[in-house]
């Protein structure tokens, strides 16, 4: 493959996630460019390439992979299907960006570590918040001591639910408003003090809204215990009207800082008529909304996907890697324990069950 020029890239999907993705390379596209899209769904795959300008569409990713200039594949399919499409990318000599949470399983997430280490490619963790210009210059204050100890991150992401009818089966997701949203929190609160292990979590979950729909979580809140003494408070939720909220507290012994994602990029706004787009998940524009201007921006999500291509070169190293989901995938496995036997589980947490909210619904039925 080239060691130079721009990196070619093949995305897996054709819906939210796959669209974002497309936007953000061409937000920042002087490090690489999206050639291919491969979904199963007929005409949905057409019709993400013709917006973007996309030449390639395929219908079965693994024909995808066989193109030889394709050096960078970006994974944004159903949970269930991250590992072995993880697999078949990395054993077809070309990096992967797997979109969060990594896997279903820790095996899976071992094995997909494992194979991509074997065949040589990068496998880069699609963690926007490592890259979130706000966070990351609330990290910049941490770490040049403008708080002092910091003893408590909050994290919290919440709205009314996910856009694909997949997050709501248990079976393709394998959690829900905890797995989903959860661990953008436990990444953000790992990564914002310096990845110092988990020592335990506390997990309270409920289904308050959406029961009709789903047997997963819609509420969660997590408590992270971290070596040193730090703590980390996630929220989150699929219950929340009103649109996206996104948000991130830091406190330490000589300062704090709010972060909220949305607020300060947004025009508070007021329309009679309604109008074609606020900000992700609002359900409507009419009467008072607050539109969100530079979105995937202040998200991270073009800075994140400039650094994967720049990591396949060799000018950056890998900020968030297969290493990172593992971490995340753990605690998620001890959050949905956690709930489920009503008490702080201490980590390192070894689960048994095939996905993470079987550690929950499990004992939950008892």
């Amino acid at each position: 493959m080239p060691a130079t020029g721009k990196v070619k890239v093949g995305i897996i999907g054709s819906q939210f996630e796959a669209d974002i993705h497309a936007a953000s390379f061409q937000l920042m596209p002087e490090e690489a460019e999206v050639v291919a899209i491969a979904s199963p769904t007929p005409g949905n795959a057409e019709k993400l390439a013709k917006r973007y300008a996309i030449p390639r569409v395929f219908l079965d990713y693994r024909d995808m992979l066989k193109e030889p200039d394709i050096e960078m594949v970006t994974i944004t399919a159903p949970n269930s299907f991250h590992a072995q499409m993880t697999i078949d990318i990395a054993k077809a000599g070309k990096h992967v960006v797997c979109e969060k949470p990594l896997c279903m399983t820790l095996a899976e997430a071992d094995e997909m570590i494992d194979t991509c280490k074997r065949q040589g490619v990068l496998l880069a963790y699609a963690e926007e918040l490592f890259f979130t210009p706000k966070y990351v210059k609330a990290k910049e204050m941490a770490d040049q001591g403008a708080f002092g100890r910091v003893y408590l991150v909050k994290q919290s992401e919440k709205h009314f639910g996910p856009h694909s009818a997949w997050f709501w089966d248990m079976d393709k997701a394998g959690g829900g408003a905890f797995m989903d949203l959860g661990c953008h929190g436990i990444a953000f609160c790992y990564w914002f003090l310096g990845r110092p292990a988990i020592k335990s979590v506390y997990t309270q979950l409920a289904t308050n809204v959406h029961a009709a729909k789903t047997k997963g979580d819609d509420e969660a809140i997590c408590i992270l215990e971290f070596e040193g003494g730090a703590i980390g408070m996630i929220e989150n939720s699929w219950a929340r009207r009103g649109g996206m909220s996104d948000r991130s507290e830091i406190y330490g012994e000589g300062g704090v800082t709010y972060a909220d994602l949305h607020m300060g990029n947004a025009l508070p706004t007021y329309s009679e008529y309604g109008f074609g787009y606020a900000v992700e998940k609002a359900p409507s524009t009419q009467g008072w909304s607050y539109p969100v201007f530079e979105e995937h921006w202040n998200y991270g999500i073009p800075q994140e996907m400039r650094h994967f291509a720049r990591a396949v070169r060799g000018k950056e190293t890998l900020q968030a890697t297969g290493e990172d989901g593992r971490v995340v995938m753990q605690a998620l496995y001890a959050g949905y324990a956690s709930a489920g036997l009503g008490q702080k589980v201490q980590m390192p947490y070894h689960p048994k069950t095939s996905k993470p909210i079987d550690e929950w619904l499990s004992r939950k039925s008892k």
